[in-house]
C-alpha cells in the first residue's frame, strides 16, 4: 500500500522538491499540495491522507502548529512531520506537546525527508536531539538564556519596553537589562538591528505578527 501525503507549505522550492521525492518513491503518492495551512483540515473531510508534512509559518499568517494541533484533534490517526527551516526552541516543544509524529529541519538534518517519512509511518517518533542553531552576531542562538529569548521575540514585534515588561510580567528596567546585554553579546548596535536579524535567521519569531 502507498501512503498518501498532503503537503503543507508556502515555500515554492521545498514544496516542489517534496513532491519530486514522493512522486519517485515507491512508498508514498501525492494526495493533495497546498500552500496554507488555515485550509489543510478541510482537505481531510472526505480523502484520505496518512501524512501530513506540514511547514510552521505560512505568508498568509496562517500557523502549521496550530493546523496540526486542530488535525491531531480530529484525525489522529494521521501522522504529522513538521518542516521548518525556523531554529526558535519554542516550536521544538510545542509540537512535542501537542502530539506532532516527527519534526524535520529543512536545512540541517542528517536524516533525508524520505528517511523521516519511513521511520514516522513505521510508528516511530523522529525529533532533533536539540534545536537547530544560527549565528547572531557574535553568539549562536543557542546561547540565549530562556528570559533573553522571550524579550528578543516581544521586540521582533516592534514592542516598546513597557509593552514587553507587561506581556512578561517584569519591570521595564529589568527589559532594559537584558535587551543591553543582547546588544553586548550579539555585538549588534542597536535593538532594531537586532530584532531585525532575529526575525530574519527565526532565531525568535511570534506567529502571530507574521503576515
Amino acid at each position: 500500500m502507498r501512503y498518501k501525503v498532503m503537503i503543507v507549505d508556502d515555500q515554492s522550492i521545498p514544496r516542489h522538491l517534496f513532491e519530486m521525492y514522493i512522486e519517485h518513491s515507491e512508498n508514498y503518492e501525492l494526495a493533495f499540495s497546498v500552500k496554507s495551512a488555515a485550509v489543510a483540515d478541510i482537505y481531510l473531510v472526505n480523502n484520505r491522507v496518512d501524512l501530513i508534512l506540514m511547514d510552521i509559518l505560512m505568508q498568509d499568517g496562517s500557523n502549521g502548529l496550530d493546523a496540526a494541533e486542530k488535525i491531531k484533534r480530529l484525525y489522529p490517526e494521521i501522522k504529522i512531520i513538521v518542516v521548518t527551516s525556523m531554529v526558535d526552541s519554542s516550536f521544538l516543544s510545542r509540537a512535542r506537546e501537542i502530539g506532532v509524529d516527527s519534526f524535520w529541519y529543512k536545512e540541517a538534518e542528517e536524516l533525508t525527508i524520505l528517511e523521516v517519512m519511513d521511520r514516522t509511518m513505521a510508528g516511530q517518533s523522529v525529533y532533533p536531539d536539540r534545536p537547530m542553531c544560527v549565528q547572531l552576531g557574535n553568539i549562536t542562538s543557542d546561547m540565549l538564556t530562556a528570559r533573553e529569548l522571550e524579550v528578543l521575540r516581544e521586540i521582533t514585534t516592534g514592542a516598546s519596553n513597557a509593552m514587553v515588561a507587561s506581556k512578561l510580567g517584569i519591570s521595564e528596567g529589568t527589559v532594559k537589562v537584558h535587551i543591553r546585554n543582547l546588544l553586548r553579546r550579539t555585538g549588534f548596535s542597536s535593538r532594531t538591528e537586532l530584532a531585525i536579524k532575529a526575525r530574519m535567521l527565526g532565531a525568535a519569531v511570534v506567529p502571530e505578527d507574521m503576515v
